[in-house]
């Protein structure tokens, strides 16, 4: 089930027509029951009575609903769906009557948090009451996503609060299934929880930073995992606990991770280890190594300029990358050569590169733009913009033709599209009717945002023509810059 009000509302009604509740509401969803809540005080208007009603309380079901709720202690029982209806009614006195009434049943209890937030003061304090006597750990565990959903909102601090001071107090194996929640807002609270509270050592802090590919969980993880690892270092303990730590980290997928093991290194004193990093993938990582190759004396750049210039047909991508990060205008003579390297990530690292050292050959990079890598032409496009002018035109309009690769179309359209006046319209109006949508899209935003420059000869037969062909957008803009463009209409 989605997590809008319009799900929310089919979902209540169903639940009044009779509907189980794990019928109607996907139970296992946060969104789904702050959905039905929304959803069950969607109102439209009702003809008949001339007032608006929720569609569910047109239902014979719903207009007894309230009777039920208030009727009195000898009141039939209601069934779970009835007083999921009740617990999240536009009348405050129905959501405080069917709070008695769910006190007993632990299916509704995600309805009791969501009420702890109620705009009501007296059904909020009755909804915190009601929670602080029924939660306990495990059921904090199992309704985390949420409780910490809930948190966000204003007044919703009480239930984070109730969660935490029960999980603070619980065994530390409780949290464990949080820590493989899908839900990364409820893994990143799992671990800072579980970080505060020491229950992780540091291996196991290693373990999860390598394995979660959230990002601030890699990088608190890592960090955890490291501080209890210097702490255990100066208690005596041996140095067989770093490969316990450095190792997961060090192999980690994750960049965050894989930074923080290699800047590790240097206090392990096993900076040597950090030169097979020097070419990773991820630029920080690669940053992380050169700083501690550096503090152990070592020549970062020299590396880059050996492994760069030996025509290694395994050459790593980053390597190409690490030499434009910390290279000088000298090394663009490498990267040119590196710019016909048999793997098109190289190439493209290599383009990007000798536009990081704002090294551009406008011819050599031209005829990059007929590479076979996307990659390639895309970084070579990128370095051509600031010359887009210098271009001919009329080569690149030749490179807008259906039967060229799509990459190619593009990155023509992109540098065509940097020009002004005439040539900026041709461009536009040439792929008006592209077979992708996407360079449609943009050839029309181009034509809709053109505008005449003194280089366009007022009253142009040319400029006319073109917007003539452009009249598959809305008649307003081409009249429009017709008349910009000093053409009659």
């Amino acid at each position: 089930m989605g997590g809008d009000s319009g799900n929310g509302a089919a979902a209540a009604v169903r639940l009044a027509e009779g509907a189980a509740l794990g019928e109607a509401v996907d139970t296992a969803d946060p969104a789904a029951w702050t959905a039905l809540d929304a959803g069950v005080r969607e109102i439209a208007w009702r003809t008949d009575e001339h007032r608006w009603l929720p569609a569910w309380e047109r239902t014979e079901a719903g207009r007894a609903l309230a009777e039920a709720l208030t009727g009195g202690s000898d009141a039939r029982p209601l069934a779970e769906g009835w007083l999921a209806l009740g617990l999240c009614h536009r009348q405050g006195r129905i959501r405080a009557a069917a709070l008695e009434r769910a006190a007993a049943r632990p299916e509704l209890l995600p309805l009791v948090v969501v009420r702890c937030s109620d705009w009501a003061p007296p059904v909020r304090e009755d909804a915190r009451r009601l929670l602080a006597e029924v939660l306990d750990a495990e059921s904090a565990v199992r309704l985390m996503p949420l409780i910490l959903r809930i948190g966000r909102r204003g007044r919703g601090d009480f239930v984070t609060d109730l969660a935490t001071r029960l999980l603070r107090a619980a065994p530390r194996e409780t949290l464990a299934p949080l820590y493989t929640d899908a839900d990364r807002t409820t893994r990143r609270y799992a671990y800072r929880l579980a970080v505060e509270e020491g229950h992780l050592s540091p291996a196991e802090l290693a373990r999860a930073a390598a394995r979660d590919t959230d990002t601030v969980i890699q990088s608190r993880c890592a960090d955890a995992a490291l501080a209890g690892l210097a702490l255990r270092g100066a208690g005596g303990e041996t140095g067989v606990a770093y490969d316990d730590v450095l190792e997961p980290l060090l192999g980690a997928r994750g960049a965050q991770a894989r930074a923080a093991g290699v800047t590790a290194l240097r206090r392990a004193g096993r900076s040597g280890r950090a030169a097979g990093f020097l070419g990773d993938r991820a630029g920080v990582v690669r940053a992380c190594a050169r700083y501690v190759l550096r503090q152990a004396g070592g020549d970062p750049l020299a590396w880059y300029r050996e492994r760069c210039g030996a025509g290694d047909p395994a050459l790593p991508a980053g390597a190409v990358s690490g030499l434009a990060e910390c290279g000088e205008r000298a090394d663009a003579e490498l990267l040119w050569a590196l710019t016909s390297h048999a793997v098109a990530a190289v190439r493209a690292r290599a383009v990007a590169g000798l536009r990081a050292l704002d090294v551009t050959d406008v011819a050599l990079m031209r005829e990059l733009l007929d590479d076979p890598a996307p990659g390639v032409v895309r970084e070579a496009a990128l370095a051509l913009l600031p010359s887009a002018r210098m271009l001919d035109e009329r080569w690149l309009m030749r490179r807008l033709a259906a039967q060229r690769p799509r990459q190619v179309r593009v990155s023509a359209f992109r540098l065509l599209n940097a020009h002004e006046g005439l040539v900026r319209l041709r461009a536009a109006v040439a792929l008006l009717d592209d077979p992708d949508d996407r360079l449609r899209y943009w050839a029309r935003q181009s034509v809709r945002r053109w505008r005449p420059t003194a280089d366009v000869p007022r009253g142009s037969a040319e400029v006319g023509e073109l917007l003539d062909r452009a009249r598959l957008l809305d008649t307003y803009t081409v009249h429009r810059l017709k008349w910009e463009a000093g053409i009659k209409v």
